[in-house]
């Protein structure tokens, strides 16, 4: 595999069989996320979390680096996150981790994207799909 100058890191996940307690609780929630930032080492710039009725959050650590986000589906113990940084010195893995601790999840799914390549931002071309 040939190593590819990138501009970010992307990680798309999916955590299933969370516990559900934790998924509502919009301060556990807003207070595992700040961790999350910390163990990957960001800068947190600002932090905005929502309460949804009857249950459910959604929440973005905005970070010098990118941002993390979070939303919750307490009553099917999921919840979508992404983890986008940018920079070498960032490690999003380590919030990967923690979060999926935190949660309790049981099994998550994730996508991992390389963005910015370096090589694709020198090439004169029209989007590609």
């Amino acid at each position: 595999m040939i190593k590819q100058k990138q501009l970010g890191k992307h990680l798309l996940i999916e955590y299933y069989d969370c516990d559900s307690k934790i998924l509502k609780n919009t301060s556990l929630i807003e207070k595992y996320m700040i961790e999350a930032a910390e163990v990957a080492k960001a800068t947190i710039v600002e932090s905005v979390f929502h309460t949804f009725n009857p249950w459910g959050v959604s929440g973005v650590i905005v970070i010098e680096e990118s941002h993390l986000t979070i939303h919750t589906w307490p009553e099917y113990g999921y919840a979508a996150v992404d983890l986008f940084t940018c920079g070498n010195t960032i490690k999003p893995w380590n919030a990967f981790k923690l979060l999926e601790e935190r949660l309790k999840s049981e099994r998550c799914d994730l996508i991992y994207i390389s963005r910015g390549i370096v090589d694709r931002l020198l090439v004169d071309s029209k989007c590609s799909l």
